[in-house]
């Protein structure tokens, strides 16, 4: 398998403005994005960091960063067809909750979740936000 990330030495990330203090209701700032699969009014960001992920052609991996703001809630768990690792660098994050926000497990930051390909994982809410570090990719053999 070819990896599809270049070499990249350590170098500033642009967190958006105020160092990431900023709200996707105000629009995002260069580099993030909504991510795919996400509602339209979703309070959440992506920062691709390195590679792409090729889901049509099941093949690649992406390094990137989530932001989600204070009151994000996902209504319904998520499942893909390809690995996925996640560490939790700050904020909070409950997971599992009844699609309404009521009961889960809460988590806080520095924390890590390996999920294989047709796991579900979520719902999701966060109540003081939370930013991940995720890798995804699909296996090679």
């Amino acid at each position: 398998m070819t990896i599809n990330k270049i070499h990249d030495e350590f170098h500033a990330v642009d967190l958006g403005p105020d160092k990431g203090n900023w709200t996707v209701r105000d629009g995002f700032p260069e580099g993030w994005y909504l991510p795919g699969g996400y509602a339209d009014d979703a309070l959440a960001a992506e920062k691709i960091l390195s590679g792409s992920l090729d889901e049509v052609n099941k093949r690649g991996s992406r390094t990137r960063l989530l932001r989600m703001e204070p009151g994000f809630i996902s209504d319904r768990p998520f499942v893909h067809d390809y690995w996925e690792e996640v560490f939790m660098i700050s904020g909070d994050l409950t997971v599992g909750h009844d699609g309404k926000g009521n009961g889960g497990e809460a988590f806080q930051g520095t924390t890590y979740a390996v999920r294989p390909p047709g796991a579900y994982h979520g719902p999701f809410l966060t109540k003081g936000g939370a930013l991940l570090l995720e890798i995804h990719y699909y296996d090679p053999a």
